[in-house]
């Protein structure tokens, strides 16, 4: 079985299941959609702040980009939780790998870190098995 990075392995998943999707082949549409799902769960952040996981908005998504959904738990300098700040990552094909683009109320600088958990996820090596 061939490995590749986690973006690539996505991308490869999300285009054909829409593929199939337009085709009407239920089965293979499911099967693509279960694997997205697997990845995700496995692969991208979760815990750390990231504290409701991350999915994939496949409505948002197309063979130029994938857009993931997250939401970060700040905490304030006290250790108390005081509020949620909302994005979408916006991963996009360029000449030496992807590019990152995060949406949503940079609080505290997080983009920042989320730039680097996010484009440190999406480079781990994973294996799809069909």
């Amino acid at each position: 079985m061939d490995t590749q990075p986690l973006y690539k392995a996505l991308a490869s998943l999300i285009d054909a299941r829409q593929n199939c999707h337009d085709s009407g082949n239920k089965e293979m549409c499911l099967r693509h959609l279960e694997n997205i799902g697997y990845l995700s769960k496995k692969y991208l952040p979760s815990g750390a702040g990231i504290d409701n996981g991350c999915w994939i908005d496949l409505d948002l998504c197309s063979h130029k980009k994938i857009v993931i959904v997250s939401n970060f738990h700040h905490m304030n300098s006290d250790g108390y939780y005081c509020g949620w700040t909302y994005h979408k990552v916006i991963v996009t094909p360029s000449f030496d790998g992807f590019d990152l683009s995060i949406t949503g109320r940079n609080y505290n600088d997080i983009k920042d870190y989320l730039s680097q958990v996010f484009y440190e996820a999406l480079q781990q090596e994973v294996t799809i098995t069909e």
